[in-house]
């Protein structure tokens, strides 16, 4: 009698441990997949119509997101980043605690900092200057991290601040808009020289590949006098 209390305890023990294993599997699932699944409901209620009706034809298998090269079919070759006289910048995103990030003009490697594609205006000039960053799943997001820095910048709103400093110099922008394009639309690189425009461009979703989009943060200049 006692030797079947005993079995009959240690398995009401293994049920238990099985239902936390369980558990604890479930919560990890869940934690893995809900940043994609609010991403893409936040997503469809923010940018409702891709800037393109094109179709995603990217191959995503074997992409290497932390090759700037790699984010627009047909634009930019790796050939193309090439160092110029002023090889660095930093840019500063006070709403989401981006302090002086480095942006290099030249160089690919979004692992290690943030990149102004090439062929794009310089800060502080008319046209527009297009700064890459990477994202992953926003609950890693560390501001001070390149692999995660831009995971959370579809959360910038109208009116919010850009500081960059370039070749000592501050220029305030501020946003103007939000949107999401498919890798071909290269239009979004396009320079327009009515003013001085800023264009932050991550992946997205983040941390999902399947389903690769861009998000575009466009930002414009304040000039001086309206900053006072």
């Amino acid at each position: 009698m006692r030797k079947f209390n005993v079995l009959s305890g240690k398995k009401k023990i293994v049920k238990i441990l099985a239902v936390l294993m369980g558990l604890v599997g479930l919560s990890i699932l869940i934690a893995t997949i809900y940043p994609i699944a609010s991403y893409e409901v936040m997503s469809r209620e923010r940018f409702p119509i891709l800037l393109s009706p094109m179709s995603d034809t990217t191959d995503s298998s074997g992409f290497d997101s932390t090759k700037a090269s790699n984010w627009f079919v047909g634009a930019a070759e790796e050939g193309d980043f090439s160092v110029s006289k002023v090889a660095y910048y930093t840019l500063s995103i006070p709403k989401l605690k981006i302090s002086n990030a480095t942006v290099a003009i030249g160089g690919e490697d979004l692992s290690n900092n943030l990149v102004q594609y090439p062929g794009t205006a310089l800060p502080g000039k008319r046209g527009n200057a297009v700064i890459f960053g990477h994202s992953i799943l926003p609950r890693f997001y560390n501001p001070k991290e390149y692999i995660s820095i831009f995971s959370t910048i579809s959360t910038l709103e109208k009116g919010d601040d850009i500081h960059i400093h370039y070749d000592g110099v501050e220029y305030l922008y501020k946003v103007e808009n939000l949107f999401e394009v498919y890798p071909t639309d290269i239009q979004v690189l396009e320079q327009n020289t009515s003013d001085a425009f800023l264009s932050l461009v991550t992946c997205s979703p983040p941390g999902d590949p399947r389903k690769p989009k861009r998000t575009i943060v466009r930002a414009r200049i304040v000039i001086p006098e309206e900053k006072t």
